[in-house]
């Protein structure tokens, strides 16, 4: 959400005329994340005020973003409360801007919780079995584009920039993923399309009711328990300037776990891997933010996200694996 690439106030008007939402009023470049350049736009048609959110792919390609967009318009048809993307007169919903792919979808009410409770957690975990059950029928598939491949290309890349401890962490808990990978337990977890980003910052609340997920664009086909291990990491850890920050928070993952089993009861399976993707979602999140803090790219407004607090918290799930996975499961009654 960095702005790489500048677009005149006239460019933004003239596609949401295309677009029928009316005249452009406001045009504000949006602060934060570091993937994609979006813009908040205001709109006047017919006397109502519109709001939206205009973004513009820096990375994916015309030939990708279909899956992500349609994938929103399926989950948005089937109740889901998702940004739903704006059609021309022809039905298109990927659009082009100084000759890159862009997109338009209504801004969600609301704002981020970043400092979530249990209910929260709950509401959470709720909404993303629903979203996860929502997806099976979806026809299109395009894999994890951040998953074990990209691991295991990126890991090298980002080695020379590492102490010897964040070195040997990295080396070893990639090669324990690819051993996880192979596994006849790894084979039988329920797959389908997940949001694989789902932080604090993707999801709105209004007055304590969640109002939606957004920031698709890391989404692809994966395990649901990947999906759900990388929403326990972000929701339910610590955020804080010392020694706590990235230590797990039982209560709120408890309330989260036990919201979407409520909906989607985890397989044996997912009970047996449950600790292991803790930990691929921890390594995957490291690795990112490790790549973005090594190799950036310019942008008119940037903020690179330290990479320090999810190796605190891959060390924390690595350290406590068997003992953390066993009370959480216990006390979501999701015990075998």
């Amino acid at each position: 959400m960095a702005v790489y690439t500048e677009v005149a106030f006239a460019e933004a008007a003239a596609l949401l005329h295309t677009l029928d939402l009316g005249d452009l009023t406001q045009l504000q470049g949006i602060k934060g994340g570091i993937e994609n350049t979006n813009y908040f736009v205001t709109s006047e048609r017919r006397g109502e005020t519109l709001e939206h959110v205009l973004t513009v792919f820096e990375r994916l390609g015309f030939d990708q973003l279909p899956f992500y967009l349609h994938l929103m318009k399926h989950l948005a048809g089937r109740g889901i409360p998702v940004p739903d993307p704006a059609a021309n007169a022809q039905g298109e919903i990927l659009h082009s801007i100084q000759g890159k792919p862009a997109a338009v979808v209504n801004r969600l009410r609301g704002k981020s919780e970043l400092s979530p409770g249990p209910a929260h957690c709950a509401a959470v975990g709720a909404m993303l079995a629903r979203m996860h059950l929502a997806g099976r029928d979806f026809s299109m598939s395009q894999p994890n584009l951040r998953g074990l491949p990209w691991w295991n290309q990126t890991v090298p890349v980002v080695l020379p920039f590492l102490s010897a401890p964040q070195s040997e962490l990295i080396r070893s808990e990639l090669a324990y993923q690819n051993h996880v990978a192979e596994s006849p337990a790894y084979a039988a977890l329920p797959r389908g399309p997940v949001h694989a980003d789902l932080f604090r910052d993707n999801v709105m609340f209004d007055g304590g009711t969640l109002t939606g997920f957004f920031d698709f664009y890391f989404a692809g086909v994966d395990t649901f328990l990947f999906d759900i291990a990388v929403c326990l990491n972000d929701w339910c850890v610590q955020h804080s300037a010392d020694e706590r920050d990235g230590t797990h928070d039982a209560e709120r993952a408890q309330a989260l776990l036990s919201a979407y089993q409520a909906v989607r009861p985890l397989g044996a399976a997912e009970r047996s891997l449950l600790g292991a993707m803790l930990r691929a979602g921890a390594l995957r999140f490291w690795l990112s933010r490790l790549w973005d803090l090594h190799l950036p790219r310019e942008a008119a407004m940037l903020q690179a996200h330290d990479p320090a607090h999810f190796e605190r918290v891959l060390r924390e799930r690595v350290h406590h694996t068997r003992e953390l996975t066993q009370s959480l499961l216990e006390e979501t009654c999701l015990a075998t």
